[in-house]
Formats: C-alpha cells, structure tokens, sequence
C-alpha cells in the first residue's frame, strides 16, 4: 500500500514538472549558471532529483501560489476601495480637467484592484518558487554544518585504525560503515565506497569525484590531499596523523569564534532585554502628558514585544551555536542482526524478543510478559525512570496541572477576570495580583518545570559522571594494553584500580564478557545505556580496532588524546559561557529591581496626583494630565513584565550554557521565584 502510494505521489509531482518543463525551457537556460547552482545543491544534499524536473515543479508551486495570492489580492483591493469609498478623482494630487478626471475617475478602481493583485500575485510566485528551491540550500548548509563538526573525530578514528593495521581500502568501508557515530561524514564515504562496488569505478576516481561533490570545503580538502597521498604511495598513516592534529587545532579554533559570538550577543542581550522597560516608561510618561490612553501599546509591549524579543534572540543564537551531533546510540554492524536488537532503543521496544514475535506463539507470551514486567519495573522505581526519561515526567505532571485549574475554575477559587485581577472588581483577596498570577502562572510552573528541572539535572549528571574520568581511563587502558594484556584484561585492571561510575560500567563490562557475551556487544550495551554522542565516539573506534587486535596501545591513545581535546573545548566553553548567563541573570535582576523601584515609589505618587486632580475641570495639574492612567493596571502589568522577562531570560541562558533548552529550566523555576518574593515585598509596602 506505501509503495503504491509514494509511486502515486512520484507519478503526480512528475507529470506537474512536465506540465510546467515547457516553462523552464523558456526562461532558464539548462547550461547556465543559476541551473548550475541548484544541480550543485541538490548533490550537495543528496537529493536524488533531476535538476529540469525541480525547476519546473518550483515554477508549478510559484505559478499556483501566485494566482491563488493574484485573486486573493483582487477582492481585498475591490474590499478596500470599497470601505475606503475612493471616489475623488485627483491622481497624485494633481488638479486634472474634467474630462481627464472621469478617465481617472472611470479607471482608478479597476487599476487599484490590478495593482494589488499584481504585487500580491509577485509575493505569491517569488514566495512559492523560492520557497522550493530554498530546500536543497538549506540541507546542503545542515550537511556541511554536521560534517565540520564531526570531522575531527572522524579523522582521529581514520588514523586509529590505520594505526591498528587496516588498508586504505578497509578504512574506506570501516568509516562508510560507521554513520551511527559520524552521520553525515560516514554517508560521504558511503559513497565512496558504493561507486567503487556498483559503478565500477577505482576508489581513485570515486574519491575525486566525493571531493567536488561534498558540500564541505574542509572535507573536500582533506579527500583532495587523501587522493594525492594514494596516487604518491606515500604514509597514510602519517598523513592521517598530521590531519588529525591539524582538524583537532581547526575545532578549537572554532570553538573560540563561536564563543567570542557569544559574548557579543551577550552584550546585545544586555541592551536589548531593557528597552521594554524604557518603552514602558516612555508610554507611562506619555500617558502622564495627555489625556490619550496608552495601555494597548503598554499591553503589546508586556505581552507582545517581551516574548518576542526573547524568542528572536533565541532563534539568533541558535544560528552561531554547536550542539552535539548525533543521537549517541551505536547500531548493530548488519541491519538483519536480531541477536543483538537493542532494548533501549526507545522506551516502546522490548529488546531481543522483537525479532522474533510473530513466529511462535511462545515469543508472543514472552513479549507480554516482557512488557508486564518492564512496567512493573516502571512502577517500582518510577524516579528510576524518570531520571532517564525526564520529559515523561510531563505526561505526569500536565493533566495534573489541568485537573487543578479546572477545579480552580468550577470553584472560581481565583481572580477570572482582568478587573478582579487588579482590585478594580471586589473579590475574597487581599492581594489578587499576587494571588491570580500565581496560581494562573506558578502553579503550572511548579507543577511542571519543577520535577522536570529535577530530573533532567539528574540524567545530565548521570551521564557526566561516565565520561567525567573517560579520559584519565583511556590512558590508563592504554599503559595496560601496552604491558602486554589483552583489552579485557586492561578493562578488568582500570576496573579494579579506579573508582566511580565509568569503573563501575567497565566492570560490569568484564562479567557480561566473561559471561559470553561478545566484547564488541558488551561495549556495545554500555554505550547505548548512556548514549551520549562523545561517547559513542569513542566507544565506537575501540570496538573496531579491537576486532584486529587486541594490542591497540596506539588506539587507545588516540582515543585518550581525542577526549582530552573534547575536554579542553568544554572547560573554556564552561567558562566563557558562564560570564554569558551571569550577564544575563544580572540583566534580568537589574530590571526587577527597577521596575520594583517603580511599583515602590512612582506609582503611589502618580495615583495621589490622579486623586487630587480628578475633582478638578479637565484634570490639569502643572506637568499634565492623568485622565488616561491606571496604577491599578500598571501595577499588574509590572509585575507581568518581570515574571515573563525571568522566563525568556532563564531558556536563553540555558541554551547558551549547554546548547539545550531544557538546561534553562532550573532557572525558570528559580527567577520567577525570586519575582514572586520581592514583587510580595513590594505589595506590602505599598499596601
């Protein structure tokens, strides 16, 4: 049936790009440069289309959007000639004759309604062509962006096995075969290697060919000097060394211009989080002056321009910034291996049996009974699970949060309206901005971000603890290797002589081995029960090395060497970073106490001024007017300001420190608490 589909839907976008081939031929030339680039692009990305038939289905997405948008654009210019009553026939204020003006005046409306939908017809190609043809730049730039930051641990692994004694030709199909770690480095080799087995083509040629058609330029030099070390016979193993000293300087040197991005964004931060609070005393200074009412622009700017401004410095940041690629499991080596199917490949998969279900009845009973006691297991150690599983804890927490605020609702136990909110309505409390926002806005947030914060604290540290001494242990299996031991041997003395997690985790290692099960497995299991992508890594380039020798001394140092590296770009990006959030959280509490300052001092002024000027005649006061001030409603909208400026601040600063959101959600919890305490301080000294 999906077969049947996706040929449907194959058939259909052809038979648009053939409708609309006739079109391309005619404006775009098939040997020129604009076809050229979009042919580049699409190898770049690996999408398997032909270059003719993309331009024409852009052109048939352009042609519908801009005629839907041409008629769309028509009637709202006929709607508004209509509601505007356009009827005065001067044209660019010029005083015409009058029978130039009934030309003007016959033809006005038809071509305003022309012209709208023209331009809107325009947006409406430009936006659908373009829209099309954004996509194969778009997975280029994510390829390349993927592929320079893996490239240095993909060289380290290269020269890792070369130094375990394989070929060129085996570290091809070694590192084709490993794109479970190295993702997109490992699909360009992949390439390699499928030119050389189904084309017929020498690994000269196919290497040439992946250097022109990689989107990297880093990875096209590096497959470019490859080539030249094949065609010399030269050292490989000495030209992977050089490369991998060489990509390890380049990834540091990267590292420092994207953390020296940050400090300026860090500075722009600074000044931009405090222009709403500017804006907002411009426009309660203009509502001072004139009569005129400015709490729509007041309403935008807490509501509007506050979130907003968070989220686009967000999405700015998230442009400069380098997460951690890949997901960190490690995959059997054949896709048709069910002995080894990994059971924590997702919180739904039961592991070895579902290779076998289907088969035999007796396989059926024991997936059940499998799953009857994974959720019992569940149900015995639930923050077990939660630790590794934190964002479940929402599936907990929020129809908890729902069943509350509807109770809170039935029972009307809050303010539930605006004026209630403010005072401005009578109700049963003493402080309703204090007690609508909190249980509106802090109890869903403690509900919910609290155990999440929790949790996931709990699981980053679970996993640091693993690779905290990684590196230390490296070289230590590397010191035991190289007495003489085998890798099992060294694991089982790294073991004994060292402490915490990771020696844990190597000696149960050890038992699981001697116990049968194979070393690569068992490395295997253990990677993937942290699956943390640096690990993997790791993980990864000893569990191939291992399997031609158990003397990999030099593996291991490589190994040991490429963590360190990795360590080294972690602690200058801790403490750079950490001037960043500091700045941050500063900012953010220099605002609060502003506009706590504001609450304390310059609205019961300015509400005693609106008191003894609302008897007079017109209001007027030396100064101005504050007929269109209400303190009630500023107070709340103060208060609002601080609590959604601590919530954008708190994911931002997470996101700087670790490139994750959810690392902003301790401070979520905590800067909106520290709102809420002094925004109580100042209710009471204002009461």
């Amino acid at each position: 049936m999906s077969l049947g589909t996706g040929s449907n839907q194959l058939g259909g976008a052809s038979s648009i790009g053939d409708t609309f081939y006739p079109l391309f031929k005619a404006l775009f030339d098939d040997e020129g440069d604009f076809v050229g680039s979009v042919d580049e692009k699409l190898k770049e990305a690996r999408m398997d289309d032909n270059v003719e038939m993309y331009i024409s289905r852009a052109l048939a997405v352009g042609t519908i959007a801009g005629l839907t948008l041409w008629l769309l654009g028509m009637v709202l210019g006929y709607l508004v000639v209509q509601i505007l009553g356009i009827q005065d026939p001067q044209f660019l204020g010029l005083q015409l004759s009058e029978q130039a003006s009934e030309v003007v005046n016959m033809l006005k409306i038809p071509f305003i309604v022309f012209v709208s939908g023209f331009v809107f017809g325009i947006i409406g190609f430009l936006t659908g062509f373009g829209s099309l043809l954004s996509i194969p730049y778009f997975r280029a730039n994510a390829r390349k962006r993927e592929i320079n930051v893996l490239l240095s641990d993909s060289v380290a692994f290269m020269y890792a096995l070369s130094v375990g004694g394989l070929n060129q030709l085996e570290i091809l199909q070694a590192m084709a075969q490993a794109d479970d770690t190295y993702g997109e480095v490992a699909k360009e080799f992949q390439s390699i290697v499928l030119e050389t087995e189904y084309f017929d083509t020498d690994y000269r040629t196919a290497i040439r060919n992946q250097s022109i058609e990689t989107p990297s330029e880093e990875l096209s030099q590096f497959l470019t000097d490859m080539l030249s070390i094949v065609n010399s016979g030269g050292d490989m193993t000495s030209f992977l060394e050089d490369q991998k000293e060489k990509h390890m300087r380049t990834a540091k040197q990267e590292q420092q211009k994207m953390l020296d991005t940050l400090e300026l964004f860090g500075e722009m931060y600074m000044t931009l989080s405090l222009f709403p609070l500017l804006l907002i005393i411009i426009l309660v200074i203009m509502s001072m002056m004139s009569s005129a009412s400015q709490m729509n622009q007041m309403l935008g700017t807490v509501y509007g321009l506050i979130p907003m401004t968070g989220i686009a410095f967000l999405v700015l940041v998230s442009t400069v910034t380098q997460d951690s690629i890949g997901d960190g499991y490690l995959r059997p080596d054949r896709s048709d291996d069910k002995t080894y199917a990994e059971a924590d490949a997702g919180i739904l998969n039961l592991g070895l049996v579902e290779g076998f279900t289907g088969k035999y009845s007796v396989f059926d009973r024991i997936k059940s009974r499998e799953g009857s006691y994974r959720a019992m297991q569940i149900l015995k150690q639930p923050h077990i699970f939660f630790r590794d599983n934190p964002l479940l804890v929402l599936a907990v927490t929020v129809p908890l949060t729902i069943a509350i605020l509807a109770a809170v609702i039935l029972l009307e136990a809050a303010p539930m309206t605006p004026g209630e909110l403010t005072g401005e309505e009578p109700g049963p409390w003493k402080y309703p901005v204090i007690t609508g926002t909190f249980i509106w806005v802090y109890i869903p947030l403690y509900l919910n971000l609290l155990p999440l914060a929790v949790f996931y604290e709990w699981n980053l540290r679970t996993r640091r603890s693993v690779i905290g001494n990684l590196s230390e242990n490296l070289r230590k299996l590397a010191s035991a290797n190289d007495t003489g031991m085998t890798l099992l041997e060294s694991i089982r003395v790294v073991a004994d002589t060292s402490s915490g997690r990771l020696a844990d985790e190597l000696e149960t290692m050890h038992a699981k081995v001697n116990y049968g099960t194979d070393l690569k497995n068992a490395l295997r299991e253990f990677n993937n029960k942290y699956h943390i992508p640096r690990l993997a890594r790791t993980v990864k380039l000893i569990s191939e090395a291992q399997e031609a020798s158990s003397q990999i001394q030099a593996v291991l140092s490589t190994a040991a060497q490429a963590s360190e590296n990795q360590d080294d770009i972690d602690r200058e990006r801790k403490s750079r970073t950490r001037m960043q959030m500091v700045i941050i959280i500063m900012t953010y509490l220099t605002l609060l106490g502003v506009m706590a300052l504001l609450q304390v001092r310059f609205l019961p002024i300015m509400g005693d001024l609106t008191t003894q000027t609302g008897g007079g005649s017109g209001g007027q006061v030396p100064g101005g007017s504050f007929s269109g001030v209400n303190s009630d409603l500023l107070s709340v909208l103060f208060f609002h300001a601080v609590v959604l400026q601590a919530l954008t601040s708190s994911f931002i600063a997470g996101y700087i420190r670790d490139v994750n959101l959810l690392s902003g959600v301790k401070f979520a919890v905590i800067l909106p608490t520290i709102a809420l305490v002094v925004w109580y301080g100042v209710t009471l000294m204002t009461a």
